[in-house]
């Protein structure tokens, strides 16, 4: 567990909420019980990208005067955690939620907290629609695996296909499902079943595994897919741990220079992953303006019940993505790992 990680689920000050049956501790960035509660409940404390949104909601709720409390799941898909968040955020009086959702199981404690009067955000990874959230804030997950995909589809030109994706879960949780659906159409692979995420009878597509979205996950799905085919030559992954561990895989079996990985998320490391080869294509997601959005939505909707909408009357806001590699392609937008280092998850 590195430092940032520490920080979010360390003990806080006096007076600050403690959130019984989760595998974390809340957070405050404020004691003072004059400023409104908002709760954030994140899906896992092991993913850099919830650290970093966790540190910019920390930092916007301490300029709107917000006292911001955390709590976390144990794992990509613990929807149990998330539902014991909402309702112990909901007991505790908070004017607001703010959420990435585990999966639609959370629908029913979202409901109860709205109908307490609490306004309920969610964040990254948005719900099936008719879920009735009040609104969300999240990367375009189809657009950003359509970046990829696009890309991939240039950089391998004439070579044929042999494409393996290292996925989220078996859940058909919706950010898997978006990115993945994404890539294939950005590749110009048309899905038999547009709902789903895999085409077993198309013959570019080798195989997938599932990877919970961290390291080890990748390393034994990659070592899996390998030893089911290892003339595979292009690697979509649902994140960049996932490809960081895949990449571990791929240099143990010698196949680096054969094989291409491309990925979903922009952070630091990810983007340093693209500098260095690891990665050859990433698309850059913005976790700190998810986090500024929503408490300034939590903000609009505590002053005159406003609540957000895009320009086509829609509750979806999409918070920006942006293809990041060092080696571009004709005909696909992209920026090079200077302006990702710089701009990495801001």
């Amino acid at each position: 567990m590195n430092a940032r990680t520490r920080s979010i689920v360390a003990a806080t000050a006096a007076g600050a909420m403690v959130l019984l049956g989760l595998s974390g501790c809340s957070a405050a960035s404020s004691s003072n019980s004059d400023e409104p509660l908002v709760g954030l409940v994140i899906k896992t404390q092991d993913n850099p990208f919830y650290v970093k949104m966790t540190e910019g909601a920390k930092t916007e709720a301490e300029a709107l005067r917000f006292n911001l409390q955390v709590a976390s799941g144990d794992g990509q898909s613990d929807v149990d955690s998330q539902i014991k968040a909402i309702e112990n955020f909901t007991a505790q009086g908070a004017k607001a939620i703010l959420i990435t959702p585990a999966g639609d199981g959370i629908v029913p404690a979202i409901k109860k907290a709205q109908d307490a009067g609490i306004v309920v955000f969610a964040m990254d990874s948005p719900l099936s629609e008719g879920s009735g959230i009040d609104g969300t804030f999240a990367t375009d997950n189809v657009l950003a695996g359509k970046l990829v995909g696009e890309w991939a589809k240039a950089a391998l030109g004439d070579t044929p296909a042999r494409i393996a994706t290292l996925d989220l879960s078996t859940d058909q949780i919706p950010v898997d499902v978006a990115r993945n659906q994404g890539f294939l159409e950005g590749f110009g692979i048309d899905l038999a079943d547009p709902t789903k995420m895999w085409d077993e009878t198309d013959p570019r597509l080798i195989g997938h595994e599932v990877t919970d979205a961290n390291e080890a996950g990748g390393r034994t799905g990659m070592e899996k897919l390998l030893q089911k085919d290892p003339t595979i030559n292009l690697v979509y992954t649902i994140n960049e741990p996932t490809a960081a561990g895949a990449y571990q895989a791929v240099t143990a079996a010698g196949l680096q220079d054969s094989i291409t990985i491309v990925s979903v998320d922009g952070g630091c490391p990810g983007v340093t992953n693209v500098k260095e080869g690891v990665i050859a294509a990433t698309s850059m997601q913005f976790p700190l303006e998810m986090s500024k959005q929503a408490l300034q939505a939590v903000k609009a909707y505590l002053a005159d019940g406003t609540k957000p909408q895009n320009s086509d009357g829609l509750d979806f806001t999409n918070t920006g993505v942006t293809l990041i590699t060092d080696k571009p392609q004709s005909g696909v937008d992209s920026e090079d790992t200077t302006f990702g280092l710089d701009k990495c998850w801001g």
